[in-house]
């Protein structure tokens, strides 16, 4: 999906009912990979901080991934409140990858991916905003391949990935 349609896209799914649509904004509001938001549990998540820390075991690099939330993102975590162990969950367990799928096939996008918000996410990034490459790459979770440039790049950007994170919450109309 065209990061351009990412609100109104939004706007829609946020009138929708179930922990999948609630999985689905969490997914776009975070930019985190499907099997880590499915995976996700409270222990994780703390309030002090604004922070969700997805643990090395569910991230792509094997290392922990602190995530910055907004007040957007506790919204959904809020409305997802009292579901067991996991987040977002069925009955006491996770949620399928297929369930997000679902939904967007229920809302006509079908031909949507799920992973796809991570990509509209980083385009905004590149196209409509002054944040560097560097924080959006480290919002991503994607890591410097190259190891001359990762011995160098050691520290995490946190506080602008916490800006970043904030811009795109308002770009997607729910900040």
């Amino acid at each position: 999906m065209p990061y351009s349609e990412v609100p109104a896209f939004l706007k829609e799914l946020r009138s929708r009912e179930g922990m999948a649509a609630l999985a689905l904004e969490f997914v776009i509001l975070t930019a985190a990979r499907t099997n880590e938001v499915l995976g996700a549990r409270w222990d994780e998540i703390e309030r002090v901080d604004g922070t969700w820390t997805v643990p090395a075991s569910r991230t792509k690099s094997g290392r922990p991934h602190r995530v910055p939330l907004t007040d957007a993102a506790f919204s959904v975590l809020d409305r997802a409140k009292g579901q067991g162990e996991f987040i977002f969950s069925n009955k006491g367990r996770p949620l399928s990858n297929a369930s997000m799928l679902k939904v967007l096939g229920r809302m006509g996008k079908g031909d949507v991916t799920t992973h796809g918000f991570r990509s509209a996410f980083r385009t905004w990034v590149s196209e409509e905003t002054e944040f560097d490459r560097d924080t959006a790459e480290a919002a991503l979770a994607h890591v410097v391949s190259d190891k001359t440039e990762a011995a160098y790049q050691r520290g995490t950007l946190f506080g602008k990935r916490r800006e970043l994170m904030k811009a795109w919450a308002d770009y997607c109309g729910v900040a």
